[in-house]
């Protein structure tokens, strides 16, 4: 791995935990989670503009397949890589830890450092971090709009159906495709097994926001019949 890649990945693992430290600085009223889902929807924004800016090859993104990266990618990953180390230490100071996140986490980790230390897949790298972050803001929007006392409102009901519907479009007809180019391609094992690895977890959390959003909807729905009957 390249040493500036090295230095850039431990400069964005400060700058991120500066960010969240800042955070709780200006919302002291605020919930630990809270400024953290902040920094979460910077970095989202960030990764996705990244990603956008470092794809070679608008008529097909995800090319040119198994090749080496190129220094906008390399750099793209690198901060996403910062990013997420500083947030599986931060989700393990909140006492919060899930083990699906962690899964997630750590899976996302170790293909993104291979893709560096191998410098190959920039392409398949900064699609998949293109399509597992551009739900995210939505995602963090959720909870930060409940803890600002806008639970079950029409707000966060859109938020939910928003983050659903741009998560199912991402990760379940983006993330095949991209997975089955992965693995198709000459490829690492490596980076291979991670990205099966992640279109795993992403299959199993696009089942549990279905059963979210049907339990929501339901539940709007019977508030709305009792409202008429009243």
């Amino acid at each position: 791995m390249e040493d500036y890649v090295v230095k850039l990945i431990g400069y964005a693992v400060i700058s991120w935990a500066t960010l969240f430290l800042v955070l709780r600085k200006l919302f002291p009223n605020r919930s630990f989670d809270f400024c953290n889902r902040i920094v979460s929807t910077v970095h989202a924004v960030l990764a996705v503009t990244l990603a956008s800016l470092s794809v070679q090859n608008w008529s097909c993104p995800v090319c040119p397949f198994a090749s080496n990266s190129s220094p906008k990618q390399m750099q793209t990953l690198a901060v996403s890589v910062g990013y997420l180390v500083y947030d599986l230490v931060c989700c393990l100071f909140d006492k919060k830890i899930k083990l699906d996140n962690t899964v997630h986490h750590l899976v996302s980790i170790v293909g993104l450092l291979s893709g560096l230390a191998y410098q190959r897949c920039g392409s398949e790298m900064v699609a998949a971090l293109w399509i597992t972050e551009v739900s995210s803001p939505l995602l963090h929007l959720r909870e930060l709009l409940k803890e600002l006392g806008h639970k079950d409102t029409d707000l966060n009901l859109a938020a939910d159906i928003g983050f659903a519907v741009i998560f199912t479009f991402a990760r379940m007809i983006g993330g095949p495709y991209l997975t089955y180019v992965t693995l198709t391609a000459h490829n690492p094992l490596l980076i291979k097994a991670m990205a099966l690895g992640l279109m795993l977890v992403s299959a199993f959390w696009f089942y549990k926001i279905a059963r979210m959003i049907s339990y929501k909807l339901a539940k709007r729905s019977s508030s709305i019949n009792i409202n008429k009957n009243q």
